[in-house]
């Protein structure tokens, strides 16, 4: 990883809509270099995916968001990891990660109902071998997600005079 890579993964994680010829004026380089270190990046898998972040309120879209905290069982010889992927392949969750701290898996998952959210967690995770325990905590509203404020108003913040 250069540190031309690394200045134009920042900019990218700013905004992935970017034009090669933008990126090139901020990095002083041409558009053609720009498009070779991206497509030599998404090559090399270090850029995944790009995505828009949505305000699930102003879409009207209908998504139930939930976190849960899963205790599992460590495997002989595969340890968190096999059991992490296998959690992580189902189509429910968007995001799993290992933790430190008082459980061990992270996992993010999106549903349209409750109802739905609940039965993954109850048929789908709480029966995958080697999970011990889940603790399910729904997200009821956000205000941040990937570094934008979502629902604020474009105004400023003031502070209140008093005389």
């Amino acid at each position: 990883m250069t540190a031309s890579d690394t200045s134009l993964l920042s900019l990218l994680q700013a905004d992935a809509r970017a034009t090669p010829e933008t990126l090139a004026k901020r990095l002083g380089t041409t558009p053609d270099e720009v498009r070779a270190q991206i497509a030599d990046l998404e090559a090399r898998r270090v850029i995944l995916a790009y995505r828009a972040v949505i305000d699930e309120d102003r879409s009207g879209r209908d998504a139930v968001k939930a976190v849960i905290e899963v205790k599992i069982t460590p495997e002989r010889e595969g340890g968190f990891d096999r059991i992490a992927h296998r959690i992580a392949k189902f189509p429910e969750v968007t995001s799993c990660f290992l933790m430190s701290g008082g459980y061990d898996l992270l996992v993010f998952i999106e549903g349209k109902t409750m109802r739905e959210v609940a039965l993954f967690v109850s048929e789908k995770l709480a029966t995958v071998q080697g999970v011990l325990s889940t603790g399910t905590h729904f997200m009821l509203k956000p205000y941040k997600e990937h570094g934008v404020l979502l629902g604020a108003e474009s105004a400023p913040e003031r502070l209140a005079v008093s005389p």
